[in-house]
Formats: C-alpha cells, sequence, structure tokens
C-alpha cells in the first residue's frame, strides 16, 4: 500500500520550490500535487495524456477547450488528452491532486 499526506506533499512541493510534484508513478497513471498561488498565470500546454484534477483548496477558474467553469475546494474536472486548458481567476491559493493516464512522461 502507498498511503500519502496533502500537509506532507505540499511541505516536500514547497520545498522543492516548484509549482508541480510528482508522488506516485504506476504503470497506467501518475500523480501529483500542482500549485498556484492567488493571482498567479497557469502555464500549462495541453498533454499527451488524459488528467482528473481534485481541487483540495483554493478557488478559480478552469477552461477546457471552449468551457470554462469555477472550482474550489472539492470540484472535480476531466481534461481529455490534447486538450487546451488553464486555470486562471485564481482568487485564492490553489492546490489541485492531478491523476494522468498513461502516467505524465
Amino acid at each position: 500500500m502507498k498511503a500519502f499526506r496533502l500537509d506532507e506533499l505540499e511541505a516536500e512541493r514547497a520545498a522543492n520550490d516548484g509549482a508541480y510534484l510528482q508522488f506516485l508513478r504506476e504503470k497506467n497513471m501518475s500523480v501529483g500535487l500542482y500549485a498556484l498561488d492567488a493571482g498567479a498565470q497557469d502555464p500549462q500546454q495541453p498533454h499527451h495524456q488524459d488528467e482528473v484534477y481534485l481541487v483540495v483548496s483554493g478557488r478559480a477558474a478552469i477552461t477546457v477547450g471552449m468551457e470554462t467553469t469555477q472550482v474550489a475546494r472539492g470540484s472535480v474536472v476531466y481534461v481529455p488528452a490534447g486538450v487546451a486548458h488553464k486555470f486562471h481567476h485564481i482568487s485564492e491559493d490553489l492546490r489541485v491532486v492531478v491523476v494522468f493516464s498513461p502516467p505524465e512522461s
């Protein structure tokens, strides 16, 4: 079994001065913690993998393709592989668990 605590993952991510911390990688998926502070710009480009975002804290909007929705703690968003997507209007520091399938390369 592999088990993780969000507070420990956030501390590790912050200590490494990165916006993204991959904490699990398996044959068919990878999982990471993505962080964007309030007012930040999301630099993402489309990925070759399907993605699922689970917002664990913060508030923002996300645009996937031509659709936009507001997200906050508890929001879950699916992004198909190859589709342009970005978080924006980040009004509270955003922390998101990201699942990639297949694993991010």
